[in-house]
């Protein structure tokens, strides 16, 4: 016997309401008659789905596990009428995840042919990568943004396109660094370095440059996102190594400089989407856009 979509649309009703008889009258039912619904599914699946506590019913954990797989089968439905109605809808929705670490500036350039587009709603969700990836499977976003390319497995349905490439510097504020800023080699070893974590791209390949210079730097930070190195280099904590981007703002009133440019050392940023035949005309949009090349060499190089 297969599964039945109208006994997981009332399991859903019970589980939000976590109360047998308001779930019925919300429902329109007798709660003996969804009570026998919900027995029907229990059975089918094999596992009681609810524990009763007090007055009120609460998920086993088998009824959350159930839920989960609920809220997918759901919001593939509404994907799939959504999508082939296409351009009937009123406003178009776009849901977005965004790597913790990725910059921001970087997110919202991407982002701003249709950010403030009375037709569209932009749904911004920031997570690891691991929870984007679960995400864009589970259909919970359209796209998701990053700069760890997930590994080309077989079997698998994540398109990844590469939209830019831009090198990496060392910046730190005016009175840091002096004038004339002392060479690369000078500046490792006499400054305190803001570093991303060891696990990203950039850190991999700045500890290999550290590496060919035999320098053992002092480091003041490592941090996971750069939205709080920009934070620690502005307070002056020491010199970040970041992609000029995410600073873009401050080196441009002059509150940072730019010390160093590390050409061998890079930032790739990739956008990630489910293969799917009828994709979000949204991101084609987006991601027809991030093909055009940037003049400026200090701005992401298109690819």
């Amino acid at each position: 016997m297969s599964l039945n979509y109208h006994h997981l649309r009332l399991f859903r009703a019970v589980a939000l309401e976590g109360n047998l008889t308001r779930a019925a009258q919300r429902l329109g039912l007798s709660p003996s008659a969804l009570s026998a619904q919900l027995k029907a599914l229990e059975d089918r699946l094999g596992h009681a789905l609810f524990e009763r506590r007090g007055r009120g019913l609460v998920l086993s954990e088998a009824g959350r596990i159930a839920l989960e797989h609920a809220e997918v089968i759901f919001r593939t439905g509404e994907d799939l009428v959504a999508t082939l109605r296409g351009h009937g809808r009123a406003r178009e929705l776009l849901r977005v995840g965004a790597l913790a670490t990725l910059s921001r500036n970087f997110l919202v350039g991407f982002l701003r042919p249709v950010i403030g587009r009375s037709e569209v709603e932009v749904v911004i969700r920031i997570g690891s990568q691991a929870e984007l990836l679960r995400g864009l499977e589970s259909l919970a976003f359209d796209l998701v943004l990053t700069t760890l390319a997930p590994p080309r497995e077989r079997g698998s349905r994540l398109v990844v396109h590469r939209l830019a490439e831009m090198r990496a510097s060392l910046v730190g504020t005016p009175d840091r660094l002096g004038s004339p800023v002392p060479l690369l080699e000078a500046l490792l070893a006499r400054e305190p370095l803001v570093l991303p974590t060891p696990e990203t791209g950039l850190r991999t390949a700045f500890d290999a440059l550290l590496a060919r210079l035999a320098i053992r730097p002092a480091i003041a930070a490592e941090v996971e996102d750069m939205a709080t190195m920009r934070l620690l280099a502005r307070a002056d904590v020491g010199v970040a190594l970041l992609p000029p981007v995410v600073v873009r703002d401050e080196l441009a009133r002059g509150e940072l400089v730019e010390a160093r440019a590390l050409p061998e050392i890079v930032e790739t940023f990739w956008a990630v989407e489910l293969g799917r035949r009828f994709a979000s005309p949204l991101v084609r949009e987006l991601l027809a856009g991030a093909e055009a090349p940037a003049p400026d060499p200090a701005q992401p190089a298109r690819l």
